[in-house]
């Protein structure tokens, strides 16, 4: 779905987190950013997903990766789904889309015959730039980490 490729100067996205703050591609100047796009909290897709980052969170660190999530789910949800799996992550509440759109990831899904719109699963790895290094479009949901390590 995106056209975004590899080299790429990363969109400069901003939106609020779980508890409100802003956050922007700026914040992260200088550091390896893996920005991941999941459809919504506790599914088990992406459980699965926010779980592999989480259970080699500091592996991922000691990588020199940042980790940062993005869906359409409210400040609420977000909180309750980190509060629940205990992920160490900042998430991104993308409630019009407009990040994912940036991205190029939000558009016309289908499942079960039925049309409607949404996030595709999509991970971007952004280098210490703002240029895209890889764009992982095929996620292994309960491989994820070791898909980035």
């Amino acid at each position: 779905m995106t056209t975004l490729k590899a080299g790429d100067q990363a969109p400069a996205f901003s939106g609020v987190d779980q508890d409100g703050k802003t956050i922007s591609l700026a914040d992260f100047k200088g550091k390896k950013l893996v920005i991941y796009f999941y459809p919504k909290d506790d599914t088990p897709g992406c459980t699965a997903e926010a779980c592999s980052l989480r259970d080699n969170y500091e592996a991922l660190q000691k990588a020199g990766f940042e980790i940062l999530g993005v869906s359409t789910d409210s400040e609420k949800s977000h909180q309750k789904f980190i509060h629940k799996y205990s992920l160490p992550f900042r998430l991104i509440a993308d409630t019009k889309a407009e990040v994912a759109t940036l991205f190029g990831v939000y558009g016309l899904k289908k499942f079960m015959g039925k049309e409607y719109m949404g996030i595709a699963r999509t991970t971007f790895v952004i280098d210490e730039k703002g240029n895209i290094a890889e764009v992982i479009s095929k996620v292994d949901t309960k491989n994820h980490a070791a898909q980035l390590l």
